[in-house]
């Protein structure tokens, strides 16, 4: 095999339109993106949509979106244009046609007149004498005369590659090492439909070559296709680019790819349910209908939906097959261009670890500033209704406080919907199993009255005066602390959980810490 050669290195990820934005895809494109960035190189996007018949208009935004949101900046393609324009397949044709021509001219490929049924008997044949099938070649037309009379027949024709039959293919895979094929066991691939227009290997192979494409760094699912692809770049004259398959994306646990069709299978690992049904819970609140086929642990709008941080999925997807050492695991946007290789990502499948995605998330966001989450968390709240937009004064000076007094108890940023509610509305939603469990007992009654007569002249009405305050009432009558504040608690925000109790009173005021104290009296046992 002959490497391309060029002064810059040039990748490429080229994403279909026919879904929404997969991780497995978002990790081959982070990987196209660090080494373009490594290398001072150029990143190209590039839209492969010769498969009409999947292709969907709606599909192609959340590609788009998804990866901007990550950071995954590309330097041509959609929306930013360059000087190997135009990016989608679709208007490439009259290139992939005219390449198709060379090789029909140049006997590297050829019109095949087989009918379906016809082609299924050699295969049948094959079968039953226990050999791998492989195309007679015997409906096969090499010159105009042969193909005018199978036409006369009423066939239609295919085009076909022209594979050797002798011989090998060696690439040096800059992840696997050497890779051999044996050209006797490729097909005569159709490159050509009946139609006219292309496949994706013919056009996949021209546009790299068009694009200047120097590394395919892509998923091992596509190394069985190198073939195919190096003897159609060949055969055209191209160099070839370097190669490079990356490992498998595998489910949880397991060495078998992750796919976003069997979400319900990947919720009986414990983990994955966890981060799914946290997920809906805040879809739910800002009005979203967490479906199954968009609202998915697997596609990278649940993350943005549900107020993941872009660099946590990137700096975990990034060690997903690949490690700078043997302890590092979290970096820098510069740190990991800086110390990203080709040589340090294996082989072996990499099994997707919800666990550990959340916790790359929790020490991202347990690190950002309080005016940053705050910029993340108003547009929750907005949706949800709890805010206006923008946000008045008053209320970011709110949502500040419940930001500060939560501390790491906000792990993503739809989280301050369940820790900010109950200080933006008159009154709270009382949580039946809390009112149960914490109000409804015998003598709740009269500790709520005895923190309200206490509330009532606190002075000042703060988190350590208030903590003093409560300490001093349990201790008269001989309880322990959680007698006390969990009924607090509930009748002040209708929750069992939440931020501090003496944060959740200050941040309230005394006013609204009184009627509210009031208004769950009645509850009480």
């Amino acid at each position: 095999m002959t490497a391309m050669t060029a002064k810059t290195v040039r990748t490429r990820f080229a994403p279909s339109p026919t879904g929404y934005l997969h991780i497995g895809g978002v990790r081959t494109a982070l990987f196209n993106w660090l080494f373009a960035r490594k290398h001072g190189g150029a990143f190209i996007l590039r839209i492969d949509d010769t498969d009409v018949a999947r292709n969907l208009d709606q599909a192609l935004e959340p590609i788009l979106s998804g990866l901007k949101w990550l950071g995954i900046d590309w330097d041509e393609g959609p929306g930013v244009g360059g000087p190997h324009a135009p990016y989608f397949q679709s208007q490439r044709a009259d290139r992939h046609r005219a390449a198709v021509e060379r090789l029909l001219t140049a006997g590297h490929a050829y019109r095949d007149f087989a009918r379906p049924e016809e082609l299924d008997e050699e295969r049948k044949a094959a079968q039953a004498a226990g050999k791998p099938f492989l195309y007679s070649r015997r409906f096969a037309a090499f010159d105009e005369a042969e193909a005018a009379r199978l036409h006369d027949e009423g066939r239609q024709s295919v085009v076909r590659l022209k594979m050797p039959r002798e011989g090998s293919l060696v690439i040096d895979d800059a992840v696997r090492g050497r890779v051999e094929f044996a050209w006797e066991r490729e097909q005569d691939h159709v490159i050509q439909r009946a139609d006219g227009s292309c496949l994706y290997h013919l056009a996949s192979v021209v546009d790299d070559n068009d694009l200047e494409i120097t590394h395919v760094i892509r998923a091992e699912e596509h190394l069985s296709n190198t073939p195919r692809q190096a003897f159609i770049a060949m055969s055209l004259g191209y160099g070839l680019p370097a190669y490079a398959h990356l490992p498998l994306v595998a489910e949880p646990g397991s060495r078998t790819k992750l796919s976003k069709r069997k979400l319900a299978q990947y919720l009986k690992n414990a983990d994955f349910k966890q981060i799914s049904e946290h997920g809906t819970r805040i879809a739910e609140r800002i009005g979203l209908a967490p479906e199954a086929d968009t609202f998915n642990p697997v596609i990278v709008d649940f993350y943005r939906e549900v107020g993941y941080l872009p660099w946590a999925i990137d700096n975990y997807l990034a060690l997903l097959g690949w490690s700078y050492d043997d302890k590092t695991e979290f970096f820098s946007r510069d740190e990991l261009i800086r110390g990203f290789t080709l040589e340090r990502i294996n082989s072996s499948p990499a099994s997707f670890d919800p666990k550990k995605l959340w916790a790359v998330q929790d020490h991202y966001m347990h690190a950002l500033p309080t005016d940053e989450k705050l910029a993340l968390m108003l547009p929750f709240l907005a949706k949800a209704g709890l805010v206006s937009d923008p946000a008045s004064a008053e209320a970011v000076a709110t949502v500040r406080k419940v930001i500060e007094a939560s501390g790491d108890r906000l792990k993503v940023a739809g989280d301050i919907l369940g820790y900010a509610d109950f200080f933006l509305v008159e009154e709270p939603v009382m949580e039946e199993a809390a009112v149960k469990q914490r109000l409804a007992k015998p003598g709740v009654r009269a500790l709520l009255e005895q923190a309200l007569a206490a509330f009532k002249t606190l002075e000042p009405f703060a988190p350590a005066e208030l903590e003093t305050a409560c300490k001093a009432l349990v201790e008269q009558g001989g309880l322990k602390i959680g007698d006390l504040i969990h009924p607090i608690r509930v009748a002040i925000t209708g929750k069992a959980v939440g931020p501090g109790l003496y944060d959740c009173l200050a941040i309230l005021g005394r006013e609204k810490s009184l009627v509210r104290l009031e208004r769950a009296l009645p509850l009480c046992g």
